[in-house]
């Protein structure tokens, strides 16, 4: 096998990903299966490292699978497509922190009305989550 030719096994421990996560990646259409050859198994480039690293880095980001094959269709070439994308997805991620701080505040109320409350018997976070 040639230094640049890598087992799936290889891979994934370069990637820092299990090799199921690789075989469904590919089988989604997100990463090239390599031809197999007639005898032995197949190789991969270390391009196939650095794409992995790239969808990890882009879902650590937010970016779901779906989007992340758009950037790489897009290509790095598009960079206004590329940037497009990313501020939708700085949006998206602007609304779901207001989301959470708002469920945050919420419940921080719902604790503080439990620990304020004289009726140990009444829990005031039920009553809240039960009434219409």
């Amino acid at each position: 096998m040639p230094p640049s030719a890598l087992t799936i096994g290889k891979v994934a421990k370069h990637s820092n990903v299990s090799v199921e996560t690789i075989r469904y990646y590919q089988k989604i259409g997100l990463l090239k299966e390599p031809q197999k050859p007639l005898q032995g198994f197949r190789t991969y480039t270390i391009d196939t490292v650095s794409e992995l690293k790239f969808i990890k880095k882009a879902q650590r980001l937010g970016f779901s699978l779906t989007e992340i094959s758009e950037l790489l269709e897009i290509g790095s070439g598009h960079c206004a497509d590329i940037q497009s994308k990313a501020r939708n997805k700085l949006e998206q991620i602007s609304q779901q922190i207001s989301e959470l701080q708002l469920l945050e505040k919420t419940l921080n109320e719902l604790v503080h009305s439990c620990e304020l409350s004289s009726e140990p018997e009444c829990c005031p976070i039920v009553k809240s989550l039960s009434e219409s």
